[in-house]
């Protein structure tokens, strides 16, 4: 198998905008995400200022930024600012706030008026089903299912990922997408699930040349890893 032969679109997850344009020139990035804790692992000082030079840069493929605030008024202000800066922006919107309050009616409401929307930090198939009906399904959006944390927890993602893409089938605008990505094979288990993007760090895209790889040649660039290191370090055992 090749990259080439996957059926799942791949997204670039990050918030550095130098990394985000040379994942672009790979050319199987199909599009980006950001979040809040990317935003400051980045180093991030000004929000608008950072997405108005993301677009600036992408403008041929979806473009995912979040809202911050945790009320439901403010919110809704965010996601209009927001998604007016491109055409290629798609808002994420959490799935609830902090008090645990859904955001099912805020999503139906900006859905309705023709927004592209990411809902994001989704784990149940409860959610995913309240979800895809709040969106409208003349309107491109995306269910962000995270498969990681839901690993993450001891529960086999692959089952909620099939599921959640059965769920999703039945609005034509809405599109499963498998978050939190934490190897490269889970993006040979999102694409067997049918999940129809999966987002990845750039540190797992740098990984994706080993997809197909000849195993007994990996294993002895590995143990030429190891002697390289173990000369550098200049240590002696007799």
């Amino acid at each position: 198998m090749t990259i080439n032969d996957l059926k799942v679109a791949i997204y670039a997850d990050g918030a550095d905008v130098k990394g985000m344009l040379e994942m672009r020139e790979k050319g199987f990035v199909k599009g980006f995400t950001t979040n809040p804790t990317l935003m400051k692992k980045a180093g991030v000082k000004d929000y608008i200022s950072f997405a108005e030079e993301v677009l600036k840069e992408i403008k041929d493929v979806p473009v995912s930024f979040e809202v911050f605030s945790d009320e439901m008024e403010l919110m809704e202000k965010e996601a209009r600012r927001l998604s007016g800066l491109g055409d290629n922006v798609y808002v994420k919107i959490p799935v609830m706030n902090t008090k645990g309050e859904a955001t099912y009616e805020l999503v139906r409401k900006l859905s309705s008026e023709g927004m592209h929307l990411n809902v994001t930090a989704v784990f149940t198939m409860d959610q995913v089903t309240s979800v895809v009906e709040a969106l409208n399904d003349e309107v491109e959006s995306i269910v962000s299912l995270f498969c990681g944390r839901i690993a993450d927890a001891g529960v086999d993602a692959r089952v909620y990922a099939r599921e959640a893409a059965a769920i999703c089938s039945k609005n034509k605008g809405a599109k499963l997408l498998w978050a939190s990505c934490r190897e490269v094979y889970n993006i040979i288990e999102a694409d067997e699930a049918g999940a129809d993007i999966i987002t990845v760090t750039n540190d797992i895209l740098k990984k994706l040349g080993n997809i197909g790889k000849d195993l007994e040649q990996f294993s002895r660039e590995t143990v030429q890893m190891f002697s390289d290191d173990g000369k550098s370090l200049g240590f002696s055992i007799l």
